[in-house]
């Protein structure tokens, strides 16, 4: 127990006081608890969540072979700990890659300081009317099983994949969807991404999931689906052209068979989100422009 001891005042022993801690020393502190707690919401989702878990009970195993000196095991973990490091970031390297991508699209900036962005207030906010277009066409082309793959954008824009297609930019409707998806027309082929309230493009090309547990009967527009969602916060509805079968692709899982009344709930739970997003950051400028003008009061 004395060898725990000396550890921890050999490496912590210069902090002897709070009276010495500044305001850096806080914000850091804070920097650092935000992306740890991001960084467990990220990977609690992904196969690298059982990683981390070996991985701690190794850094426990560690420390009770430095209190025990057991010089031969630490020897071995000297010189293989740059080669572990690197397998590793091999092993794992989508979902790091992935992780990247959501960092880059997160508002860090706009969430701490939220900047006039009126210009965009209702781009992603689709309306009920959407909400029942889009369950109309789905289970119409489901009951002559014509098959459909309908991304919605969400927070990740899509521009990257709606270049692919072919732009539409034309009010959402129950018969224009039909019409997209009906067999031996031009735009039949392909996914339909739509943002708000208007179908931006059709026949764009999508990503396909690697995921190996993904039932090994279901066909490309099922990978697809849930590819984009691996990729995006985007909500896909696809429906089968061999079963009729309407799923549901978020945040990489795929909900098979869903009734109208699952599928509009989960339409409407995902307008709610984006309603309750909007509120929340028109809060949050409401705040900021007052702090401004307090501060210009006082100058």
């Amino acid at each position: 127990m004395s060898r725990f001891f000396d550890f921890i005042e050999n490496n912590f022993g210069s902090i002897s006081s709070f009276d010495k801690i500044q305001w850096m020393d806080i914000v850091e502190i804070l920097l650092i608890a935000v992306f740890v707690y991001q960084f467990m919401l990220w990977i609690r989702n992904t196969r690298a969540y059982s990683l981390l878990k070996g991985i701690l009970i190794v850094v426990l195993f560690i420390f009770i072979a430095y209190f025990l000196q057991m010089n031969t095991i630490l020897w071995l973990v000297y010189n293989a700990g740059g080669y572990a490091i690197t397998a590793v970031l091999i092993i794992f390297q989508p979902e790091l890659r992935k992780a990247l991508e959501e960092l880059g699209h997160k508002k860090i900036v706009s969430s701490i300081i939220p900047f006039d962005s009126s210009k965009n207030e209702n781009e992603g906010r689709y309306s009920d009317r959407t909400v029942n277009e889009i369950v109309r066409a789905t289970f119409e082309m489901a009951e002559v099983k014509t098959g459909a793959l309908i991304v919605i954008e969400e927070e990740t824009v899509l521009n990257e994949f709606i270049r692919t297609g072919i732009a539409l930019d034309s009010l959402i409707s129950s018969q224009l969807l039909i019409n997209i998806f009906e067999h031996n027309t031009p735009l039949h082929d392909g996914a339909v991404i739509v943002r708000g309230d208007r179908i931006i493009a059709a026949t764009c090309y999508l990503p396909l999931s690697d995921n190996l547990s993904l039932n090994k009967n279901l066909g490309t527009r099922h990978r697809a689906g849930v590819g984009i969602s691996e990729v995006s916060d985007s909500l896909t509805i696809i429906v089968s052209e061999e079963t009729g079968r309407v799923s549901v692709a978020r945040n990489g899982k795929l909900q098979v068979g869903l009734t109208k009344e699952e599928l509009k709930d989960v339409l409407v739970e995902e307008q709610n989100k984006n309603n309750q997003e909007k509120q929340k950051h028109k809060s949050k400028l409401k705040l900021w422009k007052g702090l401004v003008k307090n501060e210009k009061k006082h100058d």
